[in-house]
């Protein structure tokens, strides 16, 4: 992502770049290889923290230069920044009730056919993923000629050629793998990146596919995102929820910075919830050479991008997955049942984010 390692290189970088480098994820050199890898000390004193901003706030008033406290009737502060217009930073919107609700469908119904994820280019639609993980399976690829195995699939996909993929128990497939091509349901899981809601995102035409089926977003989630919108909308308008796309970050994973310009109408703004561990957010300007503002984002956060904000070139160079950092102890204690054990084995080292769009 960041190019190779000459000595020039970092005269070369923009400001985004550098700022991502400074906070992305690296770790000690060790010639042991018994010892586990360590990461990198990272000074943090310059990230905003709007945590603290909002309990300052609220106990004397006091906001540090350049935040500004937004009055829009909502019943917790709001705050943007004076050389951002249009960025809005909503701490701790979501319940934590809600935060586990979104954590449950993001990764049991968001990824379901007809919605896409980034599977599909090479395995088709999978159903029932998270359930396949949590039950030990195993995707198995087969020739189409084959009669199968001794055991019924739980699910399969075809991906248009002349093999399919079907999901078997681990000792079955076992005992196929040296004339089959296999993956775990967990490495699958581990390596969903995205998923899509409504309207479908074409990323390969880098446009919205209205033409292609899809499910609708849901209308709790639809309501909820109308709720958040509402300081970032023109007065009289109500935020109308289109499309959403549910991004799935393990440790060491990036989002490399981007513009979200895909949309109509940019006055209007994207809804974006935090879950799970708690991530690093750069905001820079309408170049790459504007260096960002680094923020914290945690689980419950709520951000919008609107305006002259949705111009601004923006993405997560870090997450935190150590037990220090994670900072969701909160949603460790609700996932305590032995139900809800997959989702807390998920969450303990994942960040979640859904984004909502309104796209006409």
């Amino acid at each position: 992502m960041y190019g190779s390692n000459r000595a020039g290189d970092d005269a070369e970088r923009t400001a985004f770049r550098k700022t991502e480098k400074k906070y992305k994820l690296y770790y000690e050199n060790s010639k042991s290889t018994k010892k586990k890898k360590q990461p990198k000390q990272v000074d943090l004193s310059e990230v905003l923290d709007f945590k603290s901003i909002s309990e300052s706030f609220n106990q004397n008033g006091e906001l540090p230069p350049g935040v500004v406290h937004v009055n829009c009737g909502l019943d917790r502060p709001i705050f943007g920044l004076e050389n951002r217009p249009g960025f809005y930073f909503i701490p701790g919107a979501l319940t934590l009730d809600e935060q586990c609700t979104w954590i449950r469908e993001s990764l049991t119904n968001f990824p379901q056919p007809p919605n896409r994820t980034n599977h599909n280019v090479i395995y088709g639609p999978i159903s029932n993923l998270f359930v396949a993980a949590k039950e030990g399976k195993v995707f198995v690829e087969e020739e189409r000629s084959d009669n199968g195995l001794d055991s019924e699939p739980s699910a399969s996909v075809s991906n248009g050629d002349s093999h399919r993929w079907k999901f078997y128990e681990e000792d079955i497939a076992l005992s196929r793998g040296k004339t089959c091509k296999t993956v775990p349901a967990s490495v699958l899981l581990r390596k969903l990146r995205w998923s899509t809601l409504g309207l479908q995102f074409d990323w390969s035409n880098r446009n919205y596919a209205v033409s292609l089926p899809h499910n609708k977003i849901p209308n709790a989630l639809c309501r909820l995102a109308k709720r958040m919108a509402e300081p970032a909308m023109p007065i009289g308008e109500e935020f109308r929820p289109e499309a959403a796309i549910v991004n799935y970050f393990g440790s060491g994973d990036t989002l490399g910075g981007h513009l979200d310009d895909m949309e109509a109408d940019w006055s209007k703004p994207i809804v974006s919830m935090s879950f799970g561990c708690k991530a690093i957010f750069l905001l820079g300007g309408k170049s790459r050479q504007d260096e960002p503002l680094a923020m914290f984002l945690r689980s419950g956060d709520v951000v919008l991008m609107a305006g002259e904000a949705r111009e601004c070139f923006h993405g997560v160079p870090r997450i935190f997955t150590d037990e220090e950092n994670a900072e969701i102890t909160p949603l460790e204690l609700r996932f305590s049942d032995e139900d809800d054990r997959c989702f807390l084995d998920y969450i303990r080292t994942s960040r979640i984010n859904i984004n909502i769009r309104q796209v006409l």
